[in-house]
């Protein structure tokens, strides 16, 4: 009977600790990414603009693959056969009304056509490496905003924990958990951030990349169809 009035006493003791516990659970407000973000400090702004350049350069650059990957089947059919015709003009002004990176290396392959074979391979060379420039355009930048996204985030830890130290040091005994919680706190959001831009434009540059060595492809193909039409026993 004492054991039962015992548990008893325990109980009644412990519900208001705990119903006191569940008040301070459920008072803790989420956390909002607005909110974490501004708390970060200043080195957010330096984040947040490399993020709206990355994100810019990646739909920039993505329009303009799309324009220059696209294909009409019948482009090398119909350039044969004003070849061998001997339409040389409607060749050239074909080319001119496709307008992608491989109609303007064969465009400027039908200009050199009567020259040795290996001038007009050269000159087709030449422009497949000036277009393929003006698609590789703002990797680069991207590239480099994918590198020194987190090391800002990293320079904003390393600073955060100077803070936090700094503070301890400057309160001597009366160290408490919210003088370094600050500190910490910045440190741990601009690592955050930093990562994440880093890691957007880290993939949003390989997939352009990668969307650029397929056109790096399509192009040798048609060279080397028109090549292959060059070297037909045909009189041009």
């Amino acid at each position: 009977m004492n054991l039962l009035l015992t548990l008893q006493t325990t109980a009644a003791e412990a519900l208001p600790t705990l119903s006191t516990m569940q008040s301070s659970t459920t008072e803790v407000e989420p956390l909002r990414f607005f909110d974490m973000a501004v708390k970060g400090g200043w080195l957010m702004l330096p984040l947040f603009l490399l993020l709206l350049i990355a994100i810019y350069i990646f739909v920039e650059r993505l329009l303009v693959i799309n324009a220059a990957s696209k294909d009409d089947p019948t482009f090398m059919n119909r350039i044969k056969d004003h070849i061998l015709n001997g339409k040389m003009e409607s060749a050239i002004k074909l080319c001119k009304q496709t307008n992608t990176p491989s109609s303007r290396m064969i465009e400027k392959g039908i200009t050199r056509i009567g020259r040795p074979m290996n001038d007009v391979q050269v000159a087709i060379e030449n422009m497949g490496n000036i277009e393929v420039s003006k698609l590789e355009k703002g990797l680069s930048v991207l590239a480099s905003v994918a590198g020194g996204a987190p090391m800002i985030g990293f320079l904003g830890t390393v600073l955060g924990m100077v803070q936090a130290f700094y503070d301890m040091a400057s309160a001597g005994s009366n160290v408490d958990i919210s003088i370094l919680s600050s500190g910490i706190y910045v440190a741990m959001v601009t690592t955050v951030g930093g990562l994440i831009v880093g890691i957007l434009a880290f993939f949003a540059n390989n997939y352009l990349i990668s969307r650029i060595r397929n056109l790096v492809t399509n192009l040798e193909t048609k060279t080397m169809e028109f090549m292959d039409l060059l070297h037909e026993p045909t009189k041009l």
